[in-house]
């Protein structure tokens, strides 16, 4: 899998793009400028690459402002999120999905997109590096978010783990270090 960082709008949003098993996803376009957006546009295009999946952690709009623009250039990228799963094409291509787990507390439509052979997972505001989401947003639950935090540390330890603000992690530091998730 290759994985490229784009760090997007005021929020330093980060948007990733990434390839699996040949398949090309675009993780919470959160491209707000026009910079932005070209930066993203320049690096598809120098890699030769075409999104099918636009997958969105959840829809809080510096996660998701950058959705129109791609879909005016990618009009067949697909969108994957909570409520819209990945579409059934054939058996080979349905083995290369992330799974998606459903995560809500930062936000009730909040999901992470596990690639279990790689050992990947993208976590949107539900998790980040010794933090998680706020959750004093309309729909934020922090009940509701500390179980989702439960639901992961079922994950693997060495679970790579690309959040959608800051550096990435791996589960197993988070289980030591993040105070929401350390016994």
């Amino acid at each position: 899998m290759t994985i490229h960082t784009f760090i997007c709008n005021p929020y330093s949003e980060c948007t990733y793009v990434c390839t699996h098993h040949g398949v090309v996803y675009v993780i919470d376009p959160g491209m707000y400028t026009d910079k932005e957006k070209e930066d993203v546009h320049a690096y598809l295009t120098a890699h030769h690459l075409i999104p099918t999946y636009i997958l969105i952690t959840h829809s809080h709009p510096d996660h998701i402002c950058g959705v129109e623009y791609l879909l005016t250039l990618y009009p067949s990228a697909y969108i994957v999120d909570h409520k819209h799963p990945f579409p059934q094409k054939d058996a080979g291509v349905v083995n290369t999905f992330p799974s998606i787990i459903p995560t809500p507390g930062h936000k009730d439509d909040s999901a992470c997109f596990y690639f279990e052979d790689e050992g990947i997972l993208f976590t949107g505001d539900t998790l980040f590096r010794e933090s998680v989401g706020r959750t004093d947003l309309p729909t934020g639950d922090y009940t509701t978010l500390m179980q989702s935090l439960n639901r992961l540390t079922a994950l693997p330890s060495d679970t790579i783990v690309y959040p959608g603000h800051g550096p990435q992690t791996t589960l197993g530091h988070e289980k030591q270090y993040n105070p929401f998730l350390a016994r």
